[in-house]
């Protein structure tokens, strides 16, 4: 049903941006805010009572990047530690990046968002919050919503109905919800999935239980390597400066993942042997068994290519400290689960690192004139705007790429959106299909031969729709993105400011 529009409060805190989430990618997002619009209040609005969004949330065993921190790192600030880092060495990075721009005066913690209303008779949006630390409901005005708040349920992971759960006499714990305070020494443990938190929890567990085994339905692909960037070694040795150093080493990056995902599809059976041959460098068996347990149904980096350094994983495999049984899960028992195949599991402890829930937008309730918003009604633009939205923009990162380079792409778009406006003396902004794309096509946002991750497959109905050219998708390409978005026409026809289409001669203000 229609809602009408909240009235902004005599008592609303106003800002020019208003930025929701102090993770990467809110911070990051105020970096740039406060560097290329200066002029422009904004405050930040984290549900949390600290910074870090992902890294803050999880705390299961060894939580660690997987992807290399030469470029999940901001482009500002160069990265000095190890490519793939442990959850507190990036809390850390981010704390520094808040202490060294002034940003955390802009921080309110302990803010719960539970409604966002656009009123374009006022060009205005309303956010109402819940305050943590004393239950007041809270107002904030804002021109322009940055939406930093990622994009899955940080407090419901997902979890399967399994049948016989209430059976089990053993802990059961989600990945997510982990509980530091757990003694799992000399325990057998059971985790189930396959994915980067199985692939980050199961060597760090087997460093002190008595055994882990890992139940998948399918296996996953693994990429072995070394916990260092030889380039960037080889630079400190000769003196180069850091930030120098952080640009390079990103670039050269960037240019193998480039090679990298291209092969993947070119000559996937290919890169799998190459894989192998790193397993089997890292574990010092040349004939470590692959088939069935490590021999994926779909091609590399259709799903996430989960990092494994050093090899830690399969390392465990050979040492006997870890093993993998790889079938459908058919019932929990009394002292752990059996599968459709009839193997019984033992265990003490079973952690589910089956994912995450999807959430689009962190589950806020939107209204534009009093109008619900539906994501899945609108067609999204670039990944980062949607049809009918006006003064909002959404950062969605990289799945194959690093998340943050997307952050940092954004941040300079929205800027040089809002400095554009600020010239045109626009108040309002929006995208709008355009002529030429009337009669589009739409599909759901993405294929999924291109990335079919469990999480996104399951939530694509709660997403925006994409349309078949490039303006109306986001098409996780890293490679492409960094040249067609820097070079947006902000004066291209999809753009409406003040309800008007860009291009049109608009009288200017008295």
């Amino acid at each position: 049903m229609a809602t009408a529009a909240v009235a902004a409060k005599d008592d609303a805190t106003h800002v020019d941006v208003l930025i929701v989430g102090a993770g990467i990618s809110g911070i990051g997002s105020a970096y740039h805010l406060q560097e290329q619009c200066p002029g422009k209040s904004y405050v930040v609005l984290e549900r949390m009572d600290t910074f870090g969004g992902t890294w803050e949330t999880h705390k299961y065993p060894g939580v660690r990047s997987d992807s290399d921190l030469y470029t999940f790192g901001y482009r500002f600030k160069p990265w000095v530690g190890t490519p793939i880092a442990s959850a507190q060495a990036i809390l850390d990075y981010m704390g520094e990046v808040i202490d060294e721009n002034g940003i955390a005066p802009h921080i309110r913690y302990g803010h719960t968002i539970t409604r966002a209303a656009w009123d374009s008779a006022a060009n205005l949006w309303t956010v109402e919050a819940t305050r943590k630390s004393d239950g007041a409901s809270v107002t904030f005005t804002a021109n322009f919503l940055w939406m930093c708040q990622g994009y899955y349920d940080h407090e419901k992971p997902y979890t399967p109905d399994w049948p016989g759960m209430d059976q089990y006499k053993g802990q059961f714990i989600h990945a997510q919800l982990w509980d530091p305070k757990i003694d799992y020494t000399g325990k057998r443990i059971l985790v189930i999935g396959s994915g980067a938190t199985a692939a980050t929890v199961i060597p760090a567990f087997a460093e002190k239980a008595a055994h882990v085994t890992m139940l998948q339905r399918s296996p996953t692909y693994f990429y072995c390597s070394e916990n260092r960037n030889e380039l960037a070694d080889k630079l400190r040795a000769g003196g180069i400066d850091e930030p120098t150093i952080h640009r390079v080493v990103r670039a050269q990056i960037m240019h193998d993942q480039d090679v990298m995902t291209k092969r993947c599809i070119e000559e996937p059976d290919t890169v799998f042997e190459e894989l192998k041959m790193l397993v089997r460098a890292f574990t010092g068996k040349e004939d470590f068994p692959f088939e069935p347990h490590f021999t994926p149904k779909y091609r590399p980096w259709q799903q996430r290519l989960a990092f494994c350094p050093e090899g830690d994983i399969f390392r465990g495999v050979v040492e006997g400290k870890v093993s993998a049984v790889t079938d459908e899960l058919e019932t929990f028992t009394e002292k752990g689960v059996r599968t459709k195949g009839g193997t019984e599991i033992e265990a003490d402890i079973i952690v589910a690192a089956t994912g995450f829930n999807l959430l689009m937008m962190g589950g806020i309730p939107f209204y534009v004139d009093g109008q619900e918003v539906d994501w899945h009604d609108t067609v999204n633009y670039r990944g980062m705007m949607f049809t009918g939205v006006p003064n909002m923009v959404w950062v969605m990162g990289y799945f194959r790429a690093s998340w943050t380079l997307r952050v940092d792409m954004l941040g300079d778009f929205v800027c040089n959106l809002l400095n554009h406006m600020d010239k045109k003396h626009a108040k309002r902004v929006e995208v709008a299909l355009r002529d030429e794309d009337q009669g589009m096509a739409l599909s759901d946002w993405i294929e999924s031969e291109n990335f079919n991750p469990g999480y996104l497959m399951r939530g694509l109905k709660k997403m925006p729709k994409r349309g078949d050219k490039p303006e109306w998708r986001h098409n996780q390409d890293y490679w492409a993105e960094r040249d067609e978005i820097p070079n947006t026409d902000l004066e291209g026809s999809e753009f409406l400011y003040d309800g008007v289409r860009a291009g049109k001669k608009v009288a200017e203000p008295a």
